[in-house]
């Protein structure tokens, strides 16, 4: 029998708790080592039974969830399971638990026994993958943003694509705080929930030079602007009047998601063509590898992340095997290649060529 999953369970509800030990404990995969109700009896549980996996609520006695997670992650990095509501405040928490390295969240129930079993569905998956998964102190926000020469607009210069999924908050965070505020337009796929991404939008244009928002229809893209897909629905870039638009769709999922990186890749493959800069970060799964390829074959330069710097390298993996991937980078140059792209992918009339 293969070794069983660790689970140490952080929640100062006694009902969460026992509910949280009950669904976890079903799977004969996973044992549950012992709960917690703050994280002072947490810091006890932890040194004695050495989880491979902590489930950590954001409101608590005596400290913040948060504020015990940046401990766990700079003395003793785990993978950490959010649990929260899904209140705009719990939203506005959890994106920022996944900056400080929690490697996903899974939604507290409202009520009825349908949305236990989702959770039960949702908290399993998750555990089962954070097991797997290697963490460690990301490194602090660089200093400065980086510089470029003035763009000339979106016409003559160029087009930043970026996907990601489990991960991607922190290094999205990581990318866009070393943009500067003339940056190329950028446009974003993340996997998350809509309450979420809305946050984590706000969040970002808080922290960043460029404006950062989420995506509406018919927004015409220009320097200094970051889209970010808003939740279910697929942001899409099309050509119009000499220039690129926003549009929102709401399709079918794409390779199991709404907002597909695959559909936000492939639209921008055949909108920008060689001025696209398709860049695939952290995440379970196949979303984006075909799109990226596109952005490939339209003549466009394509980036993946490394694994070692990737909390899960299927995304990055699966683009890589399929010919979509021109350079690998860890997480920390990735921003300055996004950056030069245009020369290194030979595009014309870029305005950041050598």
């Amino acid at each position: 029998m293969a070794k069983q999953i660790r689970v140490a369970i952080v929640d100062d509800s006694a009902l969460m708790r026992q509910m949280l030990t009950q669904l976890l404990s079903a799977d004969p995969e996973i044992e549950v080592v012992g709960s917690a109700r703050d994280p002072y009896e947490a810091r006890t549980l932890i040194k004695a039974t050495n989880p491979d996996v902590i489930t950590l609520d954001v409101e608590m006695p005596r400290m913040d969830g948060l504020t015990f997670l940046e401990k766990i992650m700079t003395l003793r990095p785990t993978p950490v399971i959010m649990v929260s509501t899904q209140t705009r405040d719990g939203s506005e928490a959890t994106v920022r638990a996944l900056e400080l390295g929690a490697i996903d969240y899974v939604a507290k129930p409202n009520s009825g026994p349908a949305d236990v079993a989702a959770m039960r569905d949702d908290l399993l998956a998750k555990v089962r993958m954070a097991a797997t998964v290697r963490v460690s102190r990301r490194p602090a926000l660089p200093a400065r943003a980086l510089t470029l020469p003035a763009p000339r607009g979106v016409g003559g210069g160029h087009l930043i694509a970026i996907g990601a999924s489990t991960g991607g908050v922190e290094r999205i965070r990581e990318i866009l705080s070393a943009m500067p505020a003339n940056a190329p337009p950028i446009v974003i796929a993340q996997h998350m929930g809509a309450s979420y991404l809305a946050s984590f939008a706000v969040r970002l244009n808080t922290l960043c030079a460029p404006t950062v928002r989420l995506a509406r229809d018919g927004d015409r893209l220009a320097p200094g602007m970051v889209l970010i897909a808003p939740g279910d629905r697929h942001l899409v870039v099309t050509a119009s009047g000499g220039g690129l638009v926003s549009r929102l769709d709401d399709g079918p999922p794409r390779s199991g998601h709404r907002p597909s990186v695959d559909v936000l890749f492939e639209s921008v493959a055949a909108s920008a063509g060689a001025r696209a800069v398709g860049a695939i970060l952290s995440g379970m799964g196949r979303d984006g590898a075909l799109g990226l390829k596109a952005v490939r074959d339209a003549g466009g330069h394509t980036i993946g992340e490394q694994e070692t710097s990737c909390v899960v390298y299927g995304m990055p993996r699966a683009a890589a095997a399929i010919g979509a991937v021109a350079v690998e980078l860890a997480i920390d140059q990735i921003a300055a290649e996004l950056l030069r792209a245009p020369a290194a992918a030979g595009a014309r009339d870029s305005p950041y060529g050598a």
